[in-house]
This record gives structure tokens, sequence and C-alpha cells, in this order.
């Protein structure tokens, strides 16, 4: 499956503890739109809504060819499609303290695909000290002194 978009600072901002992929539901329109890569994934998260889950303020634009839709919303709550084990895992482990579901990327084939990520959230000190070891893996590739 190709990979059409990605949430760049996901892995950034969190720090990522499991991985699985979900399907999602889509109108016609998103899903040509999907393939074309017009997602935008940036703040979009994921919550539980009568024990099933939906991705929230994820963007996808409007399919440029087809007819304008007047009450399309780009914006709106999708309903992911999950096996009921993994919907019931993902739900307990987002009810622990500081622990969120975050998309974090889109793939597209035959179908598309969300992989979403259980996340935790990293402080800024995290933050620097993840700079500070890419910064170094860097220079070593490019045969630098420290």
């Amino acid at each position: 499956m190709k990979t059409v978009a990605k949430n760049r600072r996901a892995r950034f901002d969190y720090e990522i503890t499991d991985t699985v992929v979900a399907g999602i539901v889509l109108s016609g329109q998103e899903a040509k739109s999907c393939r074309d890569g017009h997602v935008d994934l940036s703040g979009s998260y994921v919550s539980f809504l009568g024990g099933k889950p939906v991705l929230k303020q994820s963007k996808i634009r409007p399919y440029r060819f087809a007819s304008q839709l007047i009450d399309y919303n780009p914006g709106r709550d999708r309903q992911l499609l999950l096996k009921k084990n993994e919907a019931e895992k993902l739900q307990s482990a987002s009810e622990q303290k500081g622990v969120t579901i975050i998309p974090l990327e889109v793939q597209a084939g035959k179908f598309i695909k969300v992989v979403l990520g259980l996340a935790r959230g990293r402080k800024t000190v995290d933050k620097r000290r993840v700079i500070k070891e890419r910064d170094i893996d860097r220079r070593l590739k490019q045969g630098r002194e420290i």
C-alpha cells in the first residue's frame, strides 16, 4: 500500500508505544481525494462513541473533479473499522492517564487504511534529547566529529 499522508509532528510530540491498522468509512469522493493525497492529519485524534472508534478533526479536501457538494464538511467525524478485540484493547488503553490514540499515516491501495498509534505525550526535555540524538547520528553518518 502506498502512503498518501503522514502526521509528521506525531512521532516528535508523542512517544508511540503500539500501532494498529484500521479501515475508514468514506464517501466516494473522499476516497478519491485520499488517493490523491489531499488529507490533513495534523491535530486529529481518535475517540470512542458508543464503543466505536471515530476519527476526529481530520480534514479531507473535496475531490476536485467531482461536482461541488453544498453541505460537504471536510472536518467531519469518520468512523474507523476495527475488529472488536482491537477496538476494546485500544479503548481500555486510551482510558489510562496521559495516553491517546492518534493517526500516524493514511495508506491507499484497493482500500483506504489509517495507521493508528497508541501515544503518550513527550515533555519538552524529551523532545530536546531526541533532537540531540538525531543530530549526533547525522554527524556520525557524515563522518564528522561530535
